[in-house]
C-alpha cells in the first residue's frame, strides 16, 4: 500500500511539473505578445499612454467571470495582477508615489493595486505626492481618501480643489492594526505612536487595555514604528509589515475598534480614462448661493437615473461658509444618462468639475 501510495505521489508531482511548464510557457507568450503592444503604442499617437486601467480592470473581472474555483476570487486576481505587473515592466516600471516611509498602509494599497514590479516613490505627505505626480516624477500617486470609521481624509479632497490631476482608479484595502513594542510587558508602555487616524480607529481598546498610555500622533504608522525601535517603554500601532522592517515584536494584533476597518484609496494620474465597462465617477460640484442648494444639485441626478454613492462637502477656499461638494456617482461621464445629468448640472452650479470617470475597484 505505502508503495502504491509512492507511485500516485509521483504520476501526480510528474503531471504538476507539467503543468508547471505549460503556465511559464503561456506567461513568457503573453509577455512577448505585451512588449509587442508597447511597441506598437509607441509608434502610435497614444502619447505614451502604455498602461490603461481601464483594460486592466476589464482583464481581471473576465479572471473572476472565468474562475469555478478552487482557488478564490481574490486568490486570482492577485496571480494576474502580478503577471500583468510584470508584463508592463518590461517596457518601464511604473513609477508610484505614496505616503510613505515604508512599511505604511499606502504602500501595501499600491503594492495590491499595481503589482510589485513598479517602482514605489515614498514621500512625506499627500501634498507632495501630487506635487510628484503633476511633475512628472511620478506616474501615479496613491492617497487615501476614506476610511470606513473615521470618514473623509480631507486632505486629500482638499487637494482636488486646485490639482489639474484625475481620479484614475480606487482601491479598498482591509486595515488590520497591531500593537508592537520592543517591550513584552503592557504595563511597562506609557507611550504609544501612531498616525492620528489609526489612533482614532483603536480608541476603545487603548481606553480598555492601556489607558495609562500616553497617545502621541506621527506622520504615518511607519515613522511610529520607527520611534518605537528608538524610544524606551514605548509602543506603536501600525501593520505587520512594520514590526519586521523595525525588529518590533507584535504584542496583540487585530486591535481596531471595528472588524470591517477599511480606508479606500484613490489612484492619481494625468490619463483621462475611456469607458471600462463597470465605472464609477467623481465630482467637484459649487452650488449657487440659494434655498435648497444642495437639492437643485441632486435633482439633475435622479431626474436622470444616476444613483450616487457618496457625497461630502468642504470649505471652497474661496470665501467664508462657502462650500463645495464632493459627489461619487455611478457610471462613466460619456454614459448617456450621466451625460445629460452632467449638462443638466453645469447650467445650475457655479463650478463643475469632473475629477475622473475610472473602473470600480476589482478584488
Amino acid at each position: 500500500m505505502a508503495e502504491d501510495n509512492k507511485i500516485d505521489l509521483s504520476k501526480l508531482r510528474d503531471e504538476i511539473d507539467g503543468i508547471d511548464a505549460s503556465i511559464q510557457d503561456l506567461i513568457s507568450k503573453r509577455a512577448g505578445i505585451a512588449s509587442h503592444v508597447a511597441q506598437t503604442k509607441a509608434k502610435s499617437n497614444s502619447g505614451g499612454a502604455f498602461y490603461r486601467p481601464e483594460r486592466e480592470a476589464q482583464v481581471l473581472r473576465a479572471v473572476k467571470s472565468r474562475n469555478e474555483g478552487p482557488l478564490k476570487d481574490e486568490t486570482l486576481v492577485r496571480l494576474f495582477r502580478e503577471i500583468m505587473s510584470a508584463c508592463l515592466a518590461q517596457q518601464k516600471p511604473l513609477n508610484i508615489a505614496y505616503l510613505g516611509p515604508q512599511g505604511t498602509f499606502s504602500e501595501m494599497a499600491t503594492y495590491k493595486y499595481f503589482g510589485h514590479s513598479v517602482s514605489a516613490l515614498p514621500v512625506t505627505s499627500i501634498d507632495s505626492i501630487f506635487a510628484e505626480v503633476e511633475a512628472g516624477i511620478a506616474d501615479f500617486g496613491m492617497v487615501p481618501v476614506e476610511n470606513s470609521t473615521e470618514g473623509a481624509v480631507n486632505n486629500t479632497l482638499d487637494m482636488f480643489l486646485s490639482s489639474p490631476l484625475k481620479i484614475c482608479g480606487e482601491l479598498e484595502l482591509p486595515i488590520h492594526h497591531n500593537l508592537m513594542s520592543r517591550t513584552a510587558n503592557l504595563n511597562e508602555i506609557n507611550l504609544i505612536f501612531s498616525h492620528r487616524q489609526s489612533l482614532a480607529q483603536c480608541r476603545g481598546w487603548i481606553n480598555e487595555n492601556m489607558p495609562h498610555a500616553e497617545c502621541i500622533a506621527v506622520s504615518s504608522n511607519a515613522e511610529a514604528a520607527k520611534r518605537a525601535q528608538f524610544t524606551e517603554h514605548a509602543a506603536a500601532i501600525a501593520g505587520e509589515s512594520a514590526a519586521t522592517m523595525y525588529g518590533l515584536e507584535i504584542l496583540h494584533k487585530a486591535i481596531e475598534d471595528r472588524a470591517d476597518n477599511s480606508t479606500r484609496f484613490l489612484v492619481i494620474g494625468k490619463q483621462i480614462l475611456t469607458q471600462s465597462g463597470d465605472d464609477k465617477t467623481s465630482l467637484l460640484v459649487a452650488a449657487k448661493d440659494q434655498p435648497g442648494a444642495l437639492f437643485h444639485i441632486l435633482k439633475p441626478l435622479s431626474e436622470c437615473g444616476v444613483s450616487m454613492s457618496r457625497i461630502e462637502s468642504r470649505p471652497s477656499k474661496l470665501g467664508k461658509w462657502d462650500y463645495v461638494f464632493f459627489i461619487d456617482v455611478d457610471g462613466h461621464k460619456d454614459d448617456e444618462n450621466l451625460a445629460k445629468a452632467l449638462r443638466l448640472l453645469k447650467r445650475i452650479t457655479t463650478q463643475l468639475k469632473v475629477l475622473g470617470s475610472y473602473p470600480k475597484a476589482v478584488s
